[in-house]
């Protein structure tokens, strides 16, 4: 029996990738090179530091400074317009925090370029979470979220005692 020649589709996808996908059985084929536009390409590291001098264990405060940078690997230009953080303690208590910008700023962030900026949280337990998104615009005014991935707030480990 000879084997019928293969069934195309077409699969959506995000127009802002400019990319054109055909399944078939025998595989996918990309057409075109996909453009990363910025809502697919902000990149957000975190880096924690606890500030023992501005903490009080013994009263239940625990303050933490957090570093982020924002880079922008798209080809287009995004502008932070606000910050939503959800906080959650050791206990499962949650605070969300939203507001304007970040650190009285609302930094537009060119093809390349990167925001850094440190800012605090206090805890009542020694340790937490923080999560969140970034509303940003493009420079066409579409608004969009970049999701501020989960991590941890943690006393430094003052290493193990061996014997």
């Amino acid at each position: 029996m000879k084997d019928a020649a293969p069934q195309r589709r077409m699969i959506p996808c995000k127009p802002s990738l400019k990319v054109r996908l055909y399944a078939c059985k025998i595989g996918c084929y990309l057409n075109a090179e996909p453009m990363m536009n910025a809502k697919d390409a902000i990149k957000i590291d975190t880096h924690i530091d606890y500030l023992e001098s501005e903490s009080q264990p013994e009263a239940g405060r625990y303050v933490f400074a957090y570093t982020i940078t924002i880079s922008n690997q798209s080809e287009e230009a995004a502008r932070l317009l606000a910050r939503h953080w959800v906080i959650t303690d050791a206990l499962g208590r949650i605070e969300e925090v939203e507001g304007d910008g970040v650190v009285g700023e609302q930094p537009v962030l060119k093809p390349g370029e990167a925001f850094r900026y440190t800012s605090g949280c206090p805890l009542t337990t020694a340790s937490g979470v923080m999560e969140g998104e970034y509303r940003m615009v493009t420079s066409d005014g579409e608004t969009f979220e970049a999701l501020i991935p989960p991590f941890s707030l943690d006393l430094p480990d003052p290493g193990r005692v061996v014997n």
